[in-house]
């Protein structure tokens, strides 16, 4: 049996999916997690063969997720199913040790056979994406960017950034600049628009 975590914020899509998963004979939905916290957590307990995680989750993306499970050396491998069909984010996702990134729309014998492939060490990506990533642009955003120009287009000023991210207002309002100008953006609420647009936030 292939041992399956399923981190999803929306409650109804998150039963769909565990129901749909459990139709299969070799999957065993073990844990489910509303946010990327409670996953991780699920991930150190349960020690899953496969999570399966949005992107866009509270207290903890998909992303940094990965990120978390490969800094602490969790063997579960992580697959990415997400509405977001952003190059950007396929990029971030394969540097984080993602080995799968399919979208919501596939169909479900397409999910299970990539958990299949992914369990056997394998990669799935969603076709139409792989093409994409490659022509698309860099990334020229740093972590520390990315991460307080997602705060401000949460619509957080700089001094609730600060504390949030326990630096300086003065250092926040520079990595803002810095974002802004990388972006070529008028201010801070277009630079968050055009990251966000390119999957890098």
């Amino acid at each position: 049996m292939i041992r399956i975590v399923l981190a999803e914020d929306q409650t109804m899509l998150l039963g769909a999916l565990a129901a749909l998963l459990r139709l299969e004979e070799d999957l065993d939905v073990v844990g489910t997690a509303r946010n990327g916290k409670e996953a991780l957590e699920l991930c150190r307990t349960l020690r899953p063969d496969v999570i399966l995680t949005d992107i866009e989750m509270p207290l903890m993306t998909g992303l940094e997720l990965a990120g978390a499970l490969a800094a602490e050396a969790l063997p579960s491998k992580v697959m990415i199913v997400t509405t977001f069909a952003r190059s950007g984010y396929l990029r971030r996702a394969l540097q984080a040790g993602v080995r799968g990134y399919l979208l919501k729309d596939a169909p479900a014998e397409a999910l299970a056979a990539a958990i299949r492939s992914v369990h056997a060490g394998g990669r799935a990506i969603a076709p139409e994406l792989a093409l994409e990533s490659w022509s698309a642009g860099e990334d020229p955003l740093s972590e520390r960017e990315r991460q307080v120009l997602r705060l401000a287009g949460e619509g957080k000023t700089s001094g609730e950034i600060a504390k949030l991210v326990h630096l300086s207002e003065g250092t926040v309002r520079n990595y803002l600049s810095e974002a802004i100008s990388k972006l070529n953006a008028a201010n801070r609420v277009e630079a968050f628009r055009l990251a966000r647009d390119q999957g890098w936030l």
